[in-house]
């Protein structure tokens, strides 16, 4: 029944390749979203330590509570490849529209808007935000640009390949730094020659080309990931 309530979303890509993402329907995301509302409830279980301390432990604690509550999400979504505890039990992740990872400013916003979708209570909005939209988003992922979908262990449109990672020399703004994940993330659907012709364009920060000058990006691709 699940897949019945799934759809395929055909993107394409800016380079011109077309990506079938199998988007997450009404059915899965409801079970991810409890799995992380336990996950977050056994965290605050085990701060609740900190009331023992009086006034201190309790400004400490409420603190905790704010930080869990609205930074859970977009930590787990940036490091972990768009996925909650939740959502990887499902199998379930967040990308970009057109398939590429999750960036900090999108995950911000679709999940500090989680409050506008809550709205005016039970996720009245984000339940007819999500009913209206062929992709099942709410409002949070209008704003951002997101969607959840299914993935495998092998899914093209999130994994980066598997090269060693390298630092990259100079300091990198968010945006080129989203860029060089999106290279990663589509390089798996390009011929070996288109990826390096793109990685040239990219000489002034590899000063590399050819092959070599591909491998570099991908490894700063992973770099950016979190691999070390």
């Amino acid at each position: 029944m699940s897949e019945r309530l799934d759809t395929v979303s055909v993107v394409e890509a800016p380079e011109g390749v077309e990506l079938s993402l199998r988007v997450a329907g009404p059915s899965a995301r409801p079970l991810a979203f409890l799995i992380d509302f336990l996950v977050r409830a056994a965290i605050f279980s085990a701060l609740s330590w900190m009331l023992l301390f009086g006034g201190v432990g309790q400004a400490l604690y409420l603190l905790s509570i704010f930080t869990v509550e609205w930074f859970y999400p977009v930590l787990f979504e940036l490091f972990w490849h768009g996925q909650t505890p939740g959502k990887r039990a499902l199998g379930l992740a967040v990308v970009r529209d057109d398939g590429t990872p999750v960036g900090w400013s999108a995950s911000v916003l679709r999940n500090f808007l989680r409050v506008v979708d809550f709205l005016p209570g039970l996720y009245g909005v984000g339940i007819v935000s999500a009913g209206a939209s062929r992709e099942f988003k709410r409002i949070g992922d209008h704003v951002a640009g997101t969607v959840v979908i299914h993935v495998g262990r092998s899914s093209s449109a999130l994994e980066l390949p598997d090269v060693p990672p390298l630092a990259p020399r100079v300091p990198l703004t968010q945006e080129e730094q989203a860029a060089l994940l999106e290279f990663g993330a589509r390089s798996r659907t390009w011929t070996k020659a288109r990826a390096e012709e793109l990685a040239g364009e990219l000489e002034p920060l590899t000063e590399a080309v050819g092959s070599e000058g591909r491998q570099r990006v991908l490894g700063m691709a992973r770099w950016i990931e979190g691999a070390r």
